[in-house]
């Protein structure tokens, strides 16, 4: 994955799509595949904004049942399984628990109805996903850090997870080797208009400051938040803020759907790289979408609905991280952000831009394969979606069970720790033989980068050579996401910098810069 600003001028394109977030990736891969000549700008890193502020989760939705969502539900419950089938290194089975108190807004019976609807609505359903009712004492020895204090029992489920940066660059980069030009760090400056219809645009890069014409016959917007900004947007979009918290790991696999008790929102605990994600947070939103902070009103909610909960109650001082993304959703005459719907629409403006509006990272795919529909129909081309039931570009062709054990065999034999080799396979699919191979060269980089987290130091190397980055905050909230799952001073981020400076060609200067950039915001 090479960035080059200068492949986008002196070439006319089918499609521009502007925005590289999981909508934008689908949408170029796709189209790409479909044999349309395309063009991905982000103005950002890829995925730096709503696309890495996720629950990192493939699901259905359980909680969508509740509003009478069939339909959005059945849709992103036949993706999961699509996606589990088709990218078994990218998305993997999470089973959730959900524990029923004396006390719980849904008892025991509504509780099996509802998972009972939702095995329903998912076609072909393993039995390895199906729910199961458990009563109180052994639910309690599943989830032993939960209060048993009104516990009555509690249910078990299946959906999945995944790491949804990795999933957004996996994209990217089989669009690419579809043909696709893929820049990021390039900002959309204005649209190019013949006689009202939208040709092209102008666009700016972001580390030379050069600009350059993009020629386009059809445009896609893509851009989430900044479309919910545009003239157009506002009439159409409301963004809902969602908050998580990254807490030290609890003894278990499995995560948990749990109801906040001074509100009814429903919200996780997540295991998530050796540790907890905690959220997430539903309020509407107006403030700056440049800059989403997490607030400590925010912390403080979460803490205090997780502690109800907990045996141990964690504390401000337990919080390792945090991160706070915009949900894009349509507008419509719901008075909460809980009430609004999750699902996705396409609108053409009347200069023949079209703009993504709402959706989840489960069912990006599907809404994409629409948007390249529209596009070819304004093309005059008659393709079908290339995306669904496709292998992903970085999955293994032979049997994912047996090479993932031939995988961490051979990572055993390097030296790499078996659980940094789990998500080393996941994280690379089968480019984890390049990883590999610089362990090869040097022994030394199959040790941890923070000794409590399942990161090696080959995997950061291997990022910086090809994977686009151009920042250290790129490497290390992207790439991997180090900057919030472990607490890094300057001298840990010198010292991490220093082992991609030759790889990102860092002077002193720039390497000094870099760690500057990439240092916490302690403001507050």
């Amino acid at each position: 994955m090479n960035r080059n600003f200068s492949s986008l001028s002196n070439k006319p394109f089918d499609l521009l799509v502007c925005g590289g977030g999981i909508y934008g990736a689908w949408t170029a891969y796709d189209a790409a595949l479909r044999g349309l000549s395309v063009a991905l700008v982000e103005q950002g890193d890829w995925a730096s904004a709503t696309s890495s502020a996720s629950s990192k989760l493939i699901h259905g939705g359980l909680r969508y049942l509740e509003s009478l969502d069939f339909k959005l539900v059945k849709k992103a419950l036949a993706e999961r399984q699509m996606l589990l089938a088709m990218a078994p290194h990218r998305v993997w089975p999470l089973r959730f628990g959900l524990p029923v108190y004396a006390d719980s807004r849904v008892g025991t019976f509504q509780m099996k109805a509802g998972l009972f609807m939702y095995d329903s609505l998912a076609d072909n359903l393993s039995a390895d996903m199906a729910h199961h009712h458990f009563d109180q004492k052994p639910f309690a020895g599943r989830f032993p850090f939960l209060a048993e204090g009104g516990l009555k029992g509690g249910f078990t489920y299946g959906d999945a997870q995944t790491d949804d940066v990795r999933l957004v660059l996996e994209l990217v980069s089989g669009a690419m080797a579809a043909g696709a030009v893929c820049v990021n760090y390039c900002k959309l400056t204005g649209w190019i208009e013949t006689d009202g219809q939208v040709s092209g645009a102008t666009v700016q890069d972001q580390i030379s400051h050069a600009s350059t014409e993009i020629s386009a016959r059809q445009i896609v917007n893509a851009t989430g938040q900044w479309t919910a900004a545009s003239e157009p947007g506002r009439g159409w979009c409301r963004l809902d803020k969602g908050t998580h918290l990254v807490m030290p790991a609890l003894p278990t696999d499995e995560a948990l759907l749990l109801t906040a008790k001074s509100d009814g929102r429903v919200f996780f605990m997540i295991p998530w790289y050796g540790m907890t994600l905690l959220g997430t947070t539903d309020a509407d939103y107006s403030g700056d979408i440049n800059h989403v902070a997490v607030e400590p009103k925010e912390v403080a909610y979460l803490l205090a609905e997780a502690n109800r909960y907990l045996k141990t109650a964690w504390t401000k001082h337990d919080v390792v991280g945090s991160y706070a993304g915009l949900r894009v959703m349509k507008r419509g005459d719901e008075a909460s952000p809980v009430a609004a719907s999750r699902d996705w629409e396409l609108k053409t403006a009347s200069n023949g831009v079209h703009y993504s509006i709402g959706g989840k990272l489960t069912s990006a795919r599907e809404d994409a394969a629409h948007i390249v529909d529209a596009v070819c129909t304004a093309l005059g081309v008659a393709t079908s979606c290339a995306t669904r039931n496709r292998i992903f570009p970085w999955a293994p062709q032979a049997d994912y069970a047996r090479w993932f054990v031939a995988a961490s065999t051979q990572a055993a034999q390097l030296g790499i720790d078996q659980e940094s080799a789990k998500w080393l396979i996941r994280r690379h699919g089968k480019r984890v033989s390049e990883v590999f191979r610089i362990v090869e060269g040097d022994p030394r980089l199959a040790e941890r980068i923070v000794p409590a987290l399942p990161f090696i130091q080959a995997d950061l190397l291997c990022c910086a050579r090809d994977e686009m980055a151009v920042h250290l905050d790129d490497l290390l909230r992207r790439r991997m996401p180090l900057l919030i799952l472990a607490r890094l001073d300057e001298n840990d981020l010198r010292r991490i910098a220093e082992i991609v400076a030759a790889a990102m060609c860092w002077d002193e200067a720039t390497l000094n810069r870099e760690v500057g950039r990439a240092l916490p915001d302690t403001s507050d």
